[in-house]
């Protein structure tokens, strides 16, 4: 019996599609509730913020999370404090240069000491963390929680979540940002916390 080609091709395809459950989660979020939060304390004064512009794809496997991969992206211009001459000054070009560097973002390559809890899955995500164009080994500590077909509770839509939490800090000096400069206003120290879900429509 002759098969076509073609029809071995689709049927090698599907069998590969099932076996496996990696999938792709989009971390674009229409609603805007992803958000990272970030703190800086100085002697004299406290700097609190916010940023919404998330976006990104992570690739997860409930069977095989240790290949987790994937890369977050921060919209820079979306971080957001309450005072505008401050935020106009940390966006501009002496500060973050948001026009010149418009992304910040973190690309993970790889978990160590992975380890479940419940529906959770506690590591350290080592990977590459960019800001102003300067671009540096870190591990952060992350917690991945998987929702398998929770996604039609949230947008409507069948599918599933993966939520990413994240609570470290980097240094601005690290980062060539005024290296040095103000720190009795401006901590050296940025406390950051991350709280993103991505979505995996079926």
């Amino acid at each position: 019996m002759n098969i076509p080609i073609f029809t071995i091709i689709i049927l090698t395809v599907s069998v590969s599609t099932l076996s496996g459950k990696e999938r792709s989660y989009d971390f674009k979020d229409q609603k805007n509730v992803n958000n990272i939060i970030f703190q800086m304390d100085a002697p004299l004064e406290s700097i609190n913020g916010s940023g919404d512009g998330i976006s990104g794809l992570v690739t997860f496997d409930p069977e095989k999370p240790e290949d987790t991969k994937g890369k977050i992206i921060l919209n820079a211009s979306s971080l957001h404090v309450g005072n505008p001459v401050l935020k106009e000054h940390m966006l501009g070009k002496d500060w973050l240069d948001v026009k010149k560097y418009p992304t910040i973002s973190f690309t993970l390559n790889k978990l160590h000491n992975l380890k479940k809890e419940g529906i959770h899955y506690l590591a350290d995500a080592q990977g590459k963390m960019n800001i102003c164009n300067v671009t540096l080994d870190m591990k952060i500590p992350v917690k991945i929680t998987y929702l398998k077909d929770m996604l039609e509770k949230r947008n409507r839509v069948k599918g599933d979540l993966l939520v990413l939490r994240s609570k470290f800090s980097v240094k601005r000096d690290d980062f060539n940002i005024q290296t040095g400069e103000k720190l009795e206003k401006v901590a050296n120290q940025i406390d950051i916390s991350l709280n993103v879900a991505g979505a995996s429509p079926l």
